[in-house]
């Protein structure tokens, strides 16, 4: 059994390379595009839930300023002291510690709610959206996002994880892509006590690195890394071997070429 202090010092690896490599790669554009959906103004007040590292919140918190206010909220305390070790000077946000179906905040707090792809890996996304709601003032909004279906890149890592690996980490990979279902969205939110529903799609562009590199940087930056952390040396050439073989026709130039699409979820309270 691994150390308490072992599994806190892997836990604050993983999110230093979830803030090193994902969010340049995926994280970021992902969030540019959320951002723009919520049409945050000056003053309001944003929650940015399941914030991981803090992505959307720094750019929420450009959008709400002057007078704005930013909270971030995640059950990840290595995520959020790497978003608290990251955030520029002179950017005050407000982190907390806890799941989004339990949030320790009072009911009507906030004009904005933010979720950037984390909704899918909610254990019940309705009570999550329940939560929403509950802090949302009278006409407040939710901008949510998803990403699905899965892209051929990450069809083939499921793959090559899944055969040299585990099928679990092929399970990881599909979960991410799991809640792709335009449907399934606005029926979560209406339950939720959501009435004005509105799910959109946009293809994002991606500029990854070659295919073994961004194979690495992404076990790395997510609990795949404490599985694949034990291979051996052929066989982690093995598995990235795979992967660059089964990317050829995505890989031309080198860099891996490929894109995204997000389903936003637009509901107002």
């Amino acid at each position: 059994m691994s150390q308490p202090g072992h599994d806190a010092d892997s836990a604050k690896r993983m999110a230093e390379n979830y803030e090193r490599y994902f969010v340049p790669n995926i994280g970021a554009p992902v969030a540019a595009e959320l951002v723009r959906e919520a049409e945050l103004r000056p003053g309001e007040r944003v929650l940015d839930a399941a914030c991981g590292t803090g992505v959307v919140a720094k750019l929420a918190a450009e959008r709400v300023a002057p007078g704005g206010s930013v909270t971030g909220l995640d059950l990840n305390q290595a995520m959020l002291e790497v978003a608290r070790e990251t955030t520029p000077a002179g950017v005050a946000i407000d982190w907390h510690q806890a799941p989004a179906a339990q949030l320790p905040l009072p009911d009507e707090s906030f004009d904005a709610v933010l979720c950037g792809m984390g909704l899918q890996f909610f254990p019940d996304g309705e009570a999550g959206l329940r939560e929403f709601h509950r802090v949302l003032v009278a006409g407040g909004r939710l901008a949510a996002n998803v990403p699905g279906p899965t892209p051929p890149p990450f069809r083939i890592m499921a793959e090559v994880l899944g055969r040299h690996v585990d099928p679990d980490c092929a399970k990881f990979v599909h979960a991410v892509f799991s809640l792709d279902d335009p449907g399934k969205l606005r029926d979560l939110a209406r339950r939720a006590g959501f009435e004005d529903v509105d799910v959109r799609s946009a293809a994002i562009s991606l500029e990854l690195p070659p295919p073994k590199d961004f194979l690495w940087q992404y076990i790395r930056s997510t609990p795949l890394a404490a599985v694949v952390g034990g291979m051996g040396e052929e066989s982690r050439a093995a598995l990235g071997d795979a992967f660059s073989e089964g990317c050829r026709e995505f890989s031309s130039k080198g860099p891996l070429e490929g894109a995204v699409t997000m389903l936003t979820l637009i509901a107002t309270k």
